[in-house]
C-alpha cells in the first residue's frame, strides 16, 4: 500500500471530473489519453534503463494533449477556448522540444539528480522496490495531467459566456508576466554557463539578474503561471453553479486551489528546489553562502550574510 498511496490524491481529482455533469467527456478521453502517453513515453522506457529522466518528455507533451484536447471538443466561447488552449500547447511545446532536445543530446542516458534524490527518499521511507516505485511515479505523473492539471482548462473552456471579466484579464497577465519571468531567468543562467565555459570557471554559483533576488526563479515563475491560470478560472467557476450539483461545484473549486498547492510543493519539495540544492551544496563551494543571501523561491531583497 506505502507504493501506491501518493496515487490516490490524483485518482480522486480524475474520479471528480468524471462526475461533473460538464467535463465527464473530455476528462475520460484526456485521462485515458494521458495514460497511453505515460505508458509509451516514460513506463516503458523507464523500465527498460531503470531511469526516470523520461518524466520529463511525458509531462510536458501531456500539457500539450491537454490543451489540443480542450481546443478540440470544448463547447464554450471561442476566444475563451483559444486562449486558454494555446496557453497549455505553448507551454507544454517550450519544455516538451527542449527534453526532446535533451534526449537527441543523449542528457537521458543518465538520471537527473532530482530522481536520484527521488530514489533516495525511497529508500528512507522503505521503498527497497525501486522498480515498482518507479512505475507508480510514472503513473503518478500521468495521473496528474488526467486529473488536477488539467482543471483549470476544462473549466475555463467550458464557460460559454462572451464577455471577459477582469479577473481573467488580470489571469492573463500574471500567465504572461511569469512566463516571460521564467524565459528570462533562463536566458540568464544559460548566459552566466556559458561565460563561466569561456572564462575556464567551475562550479560557481549563478547569482546575477533575477538569480540574486530568488535561488530559483524559475521555479517560481513557474509556480506564478499556474496561478494566473487559477486566477482567470475564477468567472467560469461560478458559471459552472448553474450546470453541476452543489457538492461537484464546491469540490471543484477546492479543486483548483489544489493546484496552486500541488504545484508549489514539486517546485520547492518534491522535484524541484530542495533535491537541485542538495547537490548544488555538494558541488559548488559558496553555495552555502548563496543560500544565507537569497531567498530560496520568493524573490526578495539580498540579505546580509551571517557571521
Amino acid at each position: 500500500m506505502k507504493y501506491f498511496s501518493p496515487l490516490f490524491p490524483f485518482i480522486a481529482g480524475w474520479a471528480l471530473l468524471l462526475f461533473s455533469d460538464s467535463l465527464f467527456s473530455i476528462s475520460l478521453t484526456n485521462g485515458i489519453l494521458q495514460l497511453v502517453l505515460f505508458a509509451l513515453v516514460v513506463c516503458i522506457p523507464t523500465w527498460r534503463t531503470k531511469r526516470m529522466s523520461y518524466v520529463d518528455i511525458g509531462w510536458p507533451w501531456g500539457l500539450t494533449l491537454i490543451g489540443v484536447l480542450t481546443w478540440i471538443y470544448s463547447e464554450g466561447d471561442s476566444l475563451r477556448v483559444a486562449i486558454v488552449s494555446m496557453a497549455y500547447i505553448f507551454a507544454g511545446c517550450r519544455m516538451g522540444f527542449g527534453a526532446l532536445k535533451m534526449w537527441k543530446l543523449g542528457m537521458l542516458k543518465k538520471e537527473f539528480p532530482r530522481y536520484e534524490y527521488q530514489k533516495q527518499r525511497w529508500q528512507k521511507a522503505g521503498k527497497t522496490n525501486t522498480s515498482l516505485a518507479m512505475q507508480v511515479e510514472a503513473i503518478l505523473q500521468g495521473l496528474a495531467n488526467a486529473s488536477f492539471l488539467a482543471i483549470p482548462a476544462f473549466v475555463i473552456a467550458a464557460n460559454p459566456n462572451a464577455g471577459i471579466s477582469i479577473f481573467e484579464v488580470i489571469g492573463i497577465v500574471v500567465w504572461l508576466g511569469a512566463f516571460v519571468m521564467e524565459s528570462v531567468a533562463d536566458m540568464q543562467k544559460l548566459s552566466f554557463l556559458k561565460r563561466m565555459k569561456k572564462a575556464g570557471e567551475k562550479n560557481k554559483v549563478c547569482n546575477i539578474g533575477l538569480w540574486k533576488y530568488s535561488r530559483h526563479p524559475n521555479y517560481f515563475a513557474e509556480w506564478m503561471v499556474w496561478n494566473g491560470l487559477l486566477i482567470a478560472s475564477i468567472p467560469s467557476w461560478l458559471a459552472l453553479y448553474q450546470q453541476e450539483s452543489i457538492i461537484i461545484w464546491a469540490l471543484l473549486g477546492a479543486a483548483l486551489l489544489f493546484v496552486s498547492r500541488i504545484m508549489y510543493s514539486t517546485l520547492v519539495y518534491y522535484t524541484g528546489a530542495v533535491p537541485a540544492e542538495y547537490y548544488s551544496v555538494q558541488k559548488r563551494p559558496d553555495y552555502k553562502t548563496y543560500q544565507q543571501t537569497t531567498n530560496i523561491f520568493f524573490p526578495g531583497r539580498i540579505k546580509v550574510k551571517k557571521c
